[in-house]
């Protein structure tokens, strides 16, 4: 993975589950590993399953598509 692949680790969002969804005290975050952190959170969302293909997102979009048969946008 080049450089400029590299995304910045998500802390907002790591510190948010942690602390507000797995109702970790602050010590008890900042204590656990990556490693740890990460199977928390697999136990908790389970895992997660690979990313769609370009075909099997095509066929999702035309099974459910955004818009209405008579070009509406169909914002729910």
């Amino acid at each position: 993975m080049s450089a400029a692949q590299r995304q910045p680790f998500p802390w907002a969002a790591a510190i948010g589950f942690g602390l507000g969804v797995l109702r970790l005290s602050p010590a008890a975050f900042w204590s656990m590993t990556p490693r740890e952190l990460a199977a928390a959170i697999r136990a908790r969302r389970g895992d997660a399953g690979a990313p769609l293909d370009r075909h099997s997102l095509q066929a999702l979009m035309q099974r459910f598509p955004d818009h209405s048969d008579d070009g509406a946008r169909d914002d729910r």
